[in-house]
Order: structure tokens, then C-alpha cells, then sequence
């Protein structure tokens, strides 16, 4: 692994006094619709405490345990992960499947429990509009839940959206949906994560209140709530620097 401020392999005046530490692997998993675009700010600013790799694997599998496992097979042995909404379903999945590899984790703007019936109904019908070729239309639609409501009129956040979903495309986003449909509720193994865990979520987060981060709090022991303040549920691209900050310190701590 490539070590920011070693010095060269073989210079002979190198002691090994001012090796810097070896960065944390830092395991970033986006959500529905979204791909590295959702993560670039904490990526771009986390590399000096991190080696930041962001997963790509979560549109290529129809159940949260193959996308799990998919992510494991191309990790290191013991990493830092963080996942926003799918993300965090696949990152809780992670976490409690191979505890002994996740060395600390992050959940963004996500929940434990599975969702009720009518949100299941949504799903089915934003996944025939996709089929039908509305793939942007669907995007559009979902502006209203992923971002807060002074954000709605933000041409430069939502283009982003549209073009996170264009990039991610129907076969993928029907994969995810497929996915997070049969998602297991994970409520009741919370206690089983031991790790040192931060969980975030914006205060008008309408999608995953935050009545569920408090719930992951409640359940993983030593856990800490970040609450960003005026903030929907795309806390990584709608906050970027009070994300990046909370991730920073839950790193280094």
C-alpha cells in the first residue's frame, strides 16, 4: 500500500523515525441511484487519514448478502466502512457477517427495519417506469425525498442526481431495487456490532428520519449520533464539509 509522506524504497539515509502511520482502508458504499459522484467530496478530503476506495459493487447483484459478499471478496483484511442508505444496509450486512474485518463503521442516512407496504408498492412502480425507458423521469421524481427542500431548485445538485442515475442505468437500478425489496430487518442484531460506529443522518432526512439513526443508536452500544442540520437524505453531496468532518473525526478518534 502506497504510504502518503514515506520516503523512496532504498534511500539509505531513511531511519524509519518519520514514517508516517499506514492509512486506515476506508470502504465507501453508495446508495440507490448513486454511484463514486455521491462520495467525491469525503474522498477527496479523507485521503490523508484514509486509503479511500469507493465500491462499485452495488448495483451488480439482486440481494444485499450476494452485494456484501461481493464487496468483501475485493477488500483488505481489516478496513473502515461507510454506506448511505443501501449502502448502509450492505455495510450493516458487512458488519455483522464478518465483524471480525470491519475495524469501524459509518451508516448515513439509513435504516435497520424493512419497508412497509406501500413503500414497497412505490418501488414496484418506480422500477415499471424505468422499464418503460423513464429511468430520468424516476430520478426526477425522487428529488423531493433525497434532498431538502431549500435544495430543490439547485440545478448544480440535481444534475448531479440525474446524472448518478443515467450512470447507474435501468438494469442496475432494478438490481438495487430487487435488493433492497428483500433486505433483512437487522433491528433486533444491532447489539451484535461491536465496532466503533459513528451514524449520521440530515434533520430533514424524510426518507430515513431521524427516528432510525436513533434507533441504530440505541442499538449499537457506544455508538454516536452526528445530526446535520438543515439537510435531507444526501448528506454527502448536500453537506459535504460537516459529512466529511464527522467521518474525519469518527477515523481518528
Amino acid at each position: 500500500m502506497a504510504v502518503a509522506g514515506r520516503m523512496a524504497a532504498g534511500d539509505s539515509t531513511h531511519s524509519g523515525l518519520f514514517d508516517m502511520p499506514e492509512r486506515t482502508p476506508l470502504l465507501l458504499i453508495p446508495g440507490l441511484l448513486c454511484d463514486a459522484a455521491l462520495w467525491r467530496h469525503q474522498a477527496e478530503n479523507l485521503r490523508d487519514v484514509a486509503d479511500v476506495r469507493i465500491v462499485d459493487r452495488h448495483t451488480r447483484f439482486r440481494t444485499i448478502s450476494e452485494i456484501a459478499e461481493a464487496v468483501l471478496s475485493d477488500a483488505p483484511e481489516r478496513f473502515a466502512l461507510a454506506g448511505l442508505s443501501m449502502g448502509g444496509y450492505i455495510a450493516m450486512e458487512m458488519a455483522l457477517t464478518r465483524p471480525e474485518r470491519v475495524e469501524r463503521l459509518a451508516l448515513l442516512d439509513t435504516s435497520a427495519r424493512v419497508d412497509p407496504p406501500a413503500q414497497l408498492c412505490r418501488r414496484m412502480d418506480l422500477i415499471d417506469l424505468a422499464r418503460r425507458g423513464k429511468l430520468e423521469e424516476v430520478a426526477r421524481s425522487l428529488i423531493p425525498i433525497l434532498v431538502h427542500p431549500r435544495r430543490f431548485e439547485d440545478g448544480r445538485l440535481t444534475a448531479a442526481i440525474i446524472d448518478m442515475a443515467a450512470r447507474v442505468g435501468v438494469d442496475g437500478f432494478i438490481r438495487q431495487q430487487q435488493a433492497i425489496m428483500s433486505r433483512p430487518f437487522q433491528v433486533p442484531n444491532l447489539h451484535r456490532i461491536k465496532c466503533p460506529t459513528c451514524v449520521v443522518v440530515g434533520r430533514e432526512d424524510i426518507l430515513t428520519p431521524p427516528e432510525c439513526a436513533m434507533e441504530l443508536v440505541s442499538g449499537i452500544a457506544g455508538s454516536k449520533l452526528v445530526m446535520i442540520e438543515d439537510c435531507g437524505h444526501l448528506s454527502t453531496m448536500e453537506s459535504p464539509e460537516n459529512v466529511t468532518a464527522a467521518l474525519r473525526e469518527w477515523l481518528v478518534r
